[in-house]
């Protein structure tokens, strides 16, 4: 399942943070991060994947393709 440019903004507001964090957390470059938040390109599939699994590892659920919440 893919995730949407405001779902990870949203998710990384939840865990407070920086796309710098997102970017090591997910081995991906930091301006794939910003441009992908910022709407200017989708990245790769693998990069895609690799940001939503870094997030969900850092305990982030992702909500019927619409939203984002803190698994409890």
């Amino acid at each position: 399942m893919s995730i949407s440019s405001e779902q990870s903004r949203a998710a990384r507001g939840l865990l407070n943070w920086s796309q710098g964090k997102l970017s090591e957390a997910a081995g991906v470059a930091r301006a794939t991060i910003a441009e992908f938040e910022g709407g200017k390109r989708r990245p790769i599939a693998n990069n895609l994947a690799a940001i939503r699994a870094a997030l969900e590892s850092a305990g982030v659920e992702f909500i019927n393709g619409t939203g984002v919440k803190l698994r409890t």
